[in-house]
């Protein structure tokens, strides 16, 4: 069955008039062909308000159940904005509610398919209450199975805060929308005019919120991403990542690593062509792409194995820590920590962003999420400095005190406080001739073999031998245990 019993054709030639599918034409390209169970199909609303009995359906504008993709199962629902604009009502919430608490006793990962205009204001509180279940189960299963949000179409009001909640959110250029006010309710109250492109569109929250992690051109574009990221997740916390053969040499030379990193420390570079030439070849899949680009995280594969990786991006402010990167790097080591995923960080930071909008903003309880993150983590831990690591932003990225498992660096690596010119210039700050300071500063702090001495780094390698080190290294720490003192949980820096 194409199209579902509760849409009728006018209203899935006006979805489909629009760019997008309808419901069940989603769930039939997303998953394993015929592996779909509908489940609560004919559940129908409740509500007399408003003659809501005359316009009921079955399934109430939402199609939920189970299926696989790729061989593996997984609990999905569908928003149907055929009928009633997918709003959600008393039922429409218990389904989802329901299918996502099957989810968690199964251990399998949720996708939800959103299109809908929010709240069913007809059937006044009853909506709003059963909403409550939805944010529940989505916290419950927080860290015990991948949970997966597509938005496509609009996604207003209470239907927002669910993909708030869950590890990634998808978006598909101009179909798709969030906003918890539309642009009418805002231009009433503040005065201000924008359209819905503008204030929820992909790019938006892509680009400025970060509440997006993918943008995709179409809706096929979308779920063939999904199917992608799903093969480096394992199915629950309780298993490990899937283990897919590469046919990637693991003793390959990287020899293109010394035409990539300048020789000049300040001149810039593209940290993604370090990630690329390190791992197994295109198993990169970079996650926020358009957010916070000074930093760059992603899953990708080593010598088979899914690993998470964290990276400053020279190219963009320096490769500095901020407010927005400290957000996204702290989200992403805290999934990869939920789902056994193990974490290499390549290393090149002058410190934390400075200014007074930074300060004002709150960088220092932002900054710390970082430290929060990588110290709660007990999966392995893999720091490679490549060029620069300093102050603040050193302890949160490399530091074995931190809890960082192993430590590589290359023979190039500036590891210290701050930079040789700032130093000095606090150091020695009444003398006219620093240049020899600089130097002796520079010979004196400026490698990794001082940090060596002090057990601060455990190997140093050539460049060119950077794959095999982090592959020698994560082989020997892939089964790695480590407790945590009991607790209900931490408090974070929010």
């Amino acid at each position: 069955m194409v199209n579902g019993s509760n849409a009728d054709k006018e209203s899935i030639k006006k979805q489909h008039a629009k760019g997008r599918l309808t419901a069940r034409e989603r769930i039939e390209i997303l998953l394993d062909k015929s592996s779909f169970t509908e489940l609560n199909e004919l559940a129908e609303l409740k509500s007399h308000n408003y003659d809501l009995q005359n316009k009921k359906k079955a399934g109430d504008g939402v199609i939920t159940g189970y299926g696989k993709i790729n061989g593996k199962p997984v609990c999905i629902y569908a928003q149907d904005f055929t009928f009633m604009g997918g709003s959600m009502g008393e039922m429409h919430n218990l389904k989802i509610a329901e299918i996502m608490q099957h989810a968690l006793k199964i251990g399998c990962p949720t996708i939800g398919l959103f299109d809908s205009g929010g709240a069913r204001i007809q059937e006044g509180i009853r909506g709003l209450d059963t909403g409550g279940l939805i944010f529940k189960a989505n916290t419950l299963a927080s860290g015990v199975i991948p949970q997966i949000s597509v938005i496509l179409g609009p996604c207003a009001g209470i239907a927002v805060y669910s993909p708030a909640l869950t590890d990634f959110v998808f978006m598909t250029k101009k179909i798709s929308n969030m906003f918890i006010t539309g642009p009418d309710v805002i231009k009433s109250v503040t005065g201000e005019s924008i359209d819905f492109n503008g204030l929820g569109g992909p790019l938006v929250h892509n680009e400025k919120s970060g509440v997006a992690h993918f943008i995709s051109e179409n809706e096929k574009e979308s779920f063939e991403t999904i199917k992608l990221l799903l093969s480096y997740l394992p199915q629950n916390n309780m298993e490990n990542p899937p283990v897919i053969n590469t046919n990637d040499n693991q003793n390959r030379i990287n020899s293109r690593l010394k035409d990539i990193i300048p020789k000049d420390s300040k001149k810039s570079y593209d940290v993604k062509s370090i990630i690329e030439e390190i791992i197994d070849k295109n198993t990169f899949l970079e996650i926020q792409p358009l957010y916070a680009q000074n930093a760059v995280v992603g899953l990708a594969r080593l010598n088979n194995n899914t690993i998470g990786i964290v990276a400053n991006q020279p190219k963009i402010l320096a490769g500095c820590l901020d407010i927005n990167s400290s957000n996204k790097i702290a989200r992403f080591v805290r999934f990869c920590d939920s789902f056994n995923i193990p974490i290499i960080n390549l290393v090149d930071v002058t410190g934390y962003l400075p200014g007074v909008n930074q300060e004002h903003n709150g960088i220092i309880r932002h900054g710390a999420k970082v430290l929060y993150a990588y110290s709660e983590a007990t999966v392995p831990k893999i720091s490679l400095v490549m060029r620069k690591a300093y102050g603040g932003a050193y302890i949160a990225l490399v530091s074995k005190d931190m809890g960082f498992d192993k430590v590589i660096a290359w023979p190039q690596a500036e590891i210290a406080v701050m930079g040789a010119e700032q130093a000095v210039n606090i150091i020695f700050r009444k003398e006219k001739n620093k240049a020899a300071k600089v130097k002796e500063y520079k010979e004196k702090f400026l490698n990794p073999y001082e940090a060596a001495k002090h057990g601060e780094v455990d190997i140093i390698t050539e460049p060119k031998n950077t794959r095999k080190t982090l592959i020698n290294c994560l082989e020997m720490l892939i089964n790695k245990r480590e407790r945590r003192p009991a607790k209900k949980h931490g408090n974070m820096p929010l």
